[in-house]
């Protein structure tokens, strides 16, 4: 298809009398509202790349964009949204559709998705609309922001190795039979196969004992390497080797299996075991033939196959208002960047790629709430210098066995003279060496006692177990740890305190994604399409709370919950 950027047609006539007569004197539906209010949000040229300049015209990717959008809000899948665009006259009148306009066939929002996708544009509706709102002054610079993550389950099913193993088998001869059906008949002829992959993997119960599953593991390795054997010999045809389905079966028979000899010095293949041979990282480790991006994650006692989703907002509204016309002259809370990675990905290492992209849109809070799994004390320090963000986040805990045990003296209970490069403990006794250092990557400094001052003091108890050298500290460098040593004593404040409470807002808006659009479940394979599902998802509660907005029922950011004024807003 091709792409000639145009303006988007006003509603027309027909079709804006009818809206105006509808709803004279009542509240208009949320797709009126976002037409009405925010325009032409998705100008088609911002999707011009991922279209050609030459050939059939295709549908304007800006309205796909408007389309699954709303898609999203009412939690539709693509037929019912095609539908929607040619039944429901609230949705013509926001895509400036004619009364008689039949829409598209649904197969066309499935080739938007990926065009956008394959051309790295998932970010670009939603950094379309942040921009449109920052005109509008909902959403403003140098404010505050929090941010908080979800699980999202990946859309295939779970399998454990020896599934993973077989499946990955049955996928590529799949992917064979249909692109080249005669070379698997001249080729493949191995007894077996019919009854082994013939189904799923997992419709069937696998064996209990282990002699029969290690058997059943030994026979998925041993096809799947006779089928990489035929694919990759030199009369085959080689683009064979380049299905994704086979590089699938490549890549997990390496991470799964080993070829060893046996006692008789013949070469056998054995899956792996994760204490004798070792696995790759997780992070490393496919899960499934048909999602290739997913991983396994933990957070907690939760433990899941997928992704994970993190939510940045604004939060400039006082939790502690108390005057109702405060309340409603405030913003709503608006999503300003959602960010999609697999689920071995910890939080702390998105909060500088959250910052960036915050910076690249022109939203950077001046104060950003996060729980304890985003902050390190670098980032402290690193977000304030980069960025001017001030992060406001409980930091863990000094983990020392004096701090553990609640008693004797931890590292707080030493006085650091910085410009001298020495440590006095709460004896008035000098360290005798400062060395600064590295250990697993990170820089530090390790300052210690002497052993003979430690040995004769009479607290030493209370302040080391070491037997054969006298007390240890571990110091960061000086910005770093005296940010972290301010950040654990202001959080003890009840200041602190309740100026925090403002990010418990966050965990209200993963319940209205989850109740609204069905987060914590990937409608779609894939990180970059599951990135661009998220984006979509979030411009969908965006528009949520604009349309309450703009029809005077905004969100009471007094209530952590989202159950509150915007359910009747969207009763009304």
């Amino acid at each position: 298809m091709s792409l000639q950027p145009r303006p988007w047609p006003e509603p027309a006539d027909e079709i804006a009398t009818a809206v105006r007569g509808m709803y004279a004197g009542r509240r208009a539906p949320l797709p009126v509202v976002i037409r009405d209010e925010l325009g032409e949000v998705f100008a088609d040229e911002a999707f011009a790349v991922a279209f050609a300049d030459r050939g059939t015209p295709g549908w304007s990717p800006g309205r796909l964009a408007l389309v699954t959008g709303l898609q999203m809000v009412e939690n539709l899948t693509d037929r019912q949204a095609a539908e929607a665009v040619r039944d429901k006259i609230s949705w013509k009148y926001a895509l400036g559709l004619g009364l008689a306009d039949t829409g598209f066939d649904f197969s066309v929002l499935s080739e938007f998705r990926a065009r956008v996708a394959e051309r790295g544009l998932e970010a670009k509706a939603l950094d379309l609309l942040v921009a449109g709102l920052v005109d509008k002054g909902l959403i403003k610079p140098r404010g505050k922001a929090r941010t908080d993550s979800t699980h999202v389950l990946a859309a295939v099913r779970d399998l454990n190795r020896l599934e993973l193993a077989g499946e990955s088998v049955r996928a590529a001869l799949e992917a064979l039979v249909a692109a080249a059906p005669d070379w698997v008949r001249e080729v493949l002829d191995v007894p077996g196969w019919a009854d082994r992959y013939g189904v799923r993997v997992d419709s069937w119960r696998l064996p209990t004992a282990k002699t029969k599953r290690d058997a059943l593991a030994a026979a998925y390795g041993t096809d799947g390497l006779t089928l990489l054997g035929a694919v990759y010999a030199a009369d085959s045809p080689p683009w064979l080797a380049q299905l994704p389905a086979v590089e699938t079966l490549r890549r997990v028979l390496v991470q799964n299996y080993l070829v060893v000899a046996d006692r008789q010095g013949r070469e056998v293949i054995t899956m792996r075991d994760a204490d004798t041979h070792g696995l790759p990282p997780g992070r490393c480790r496919i899960t499934s033939p048909y999602d290739t991006d997913a991983r396994w994650g933990g957070k907690r006692d939760l433990v899941w196959n997928g992704y994970k989703l993190h939510i940045s907002e604004t939060c400039d509204a006082e939790p502690a208002a108390t005057d109702d016309d405060d309340v409603a002259a405030a913003p709503p809370n608006l999503i300003t960047h959602v960010a999609t990675t697999d689920a071995s990905v910890p939080d702390v290492a998105m909060t500088e790629a959250i910052h960036a992209e915050l910076a690249r849109r022109g939203v950077l809070p001046a104060e950003h709430y996060v729980d304890s799994g985003y902050p390190s004390a670098d980032l402290l320090v690193s977000s304030r210098a980069d960025y001017g963000i001030r992060l406001v986040t409980p930091m863990l805990a000094d983990t020392s066995p004096q701090a553990r045990a609640g008693g004797g003296y931890g590292r707080a209970a030493f006085t650091i003279d910085w410009d001298t490069r020495h440590a006095v403990c709460p004896q008035g006794q000098t360290s005798a060496s400062w060395a600064p250092a590295v250990q697993r990557g990170t820089e530090v400094i390790v300052v210690r006692f002497d052993r003979q001052t430690c040995a004769g003091c009479p607290v030493k108890a209370q302040c080391t177990t070491a037997a054969r050298t006298g007390r240890q500290l571990t110091l960061r460098p000086r910005p770093v740890q005296e940010a972290l040593d301010a950040a654990r004593a202001e959080q003890a404040t009840a200041t602190w305190q309740a100026r925090y409470a403002r990010r418990a807002g966050a965990e209200s808006t993963i319940a209205q994604s989850v109740k609204v659009t069905d987060t914590r479940q990937a409608r779609y394979r894939g990180l970059a399409k599951t990135s661009l599902e998220h984006v979509f998802k979030a411009i969908a509660l965006n528009f949520i709370r604009l349309d309450a907005w703009f029809n005077g029922v905004p969100i009471d950011p007094r209530h952590t919950s989202h159950l509150s004024r915007l359910d009747l807003a969207l009763a009304a």
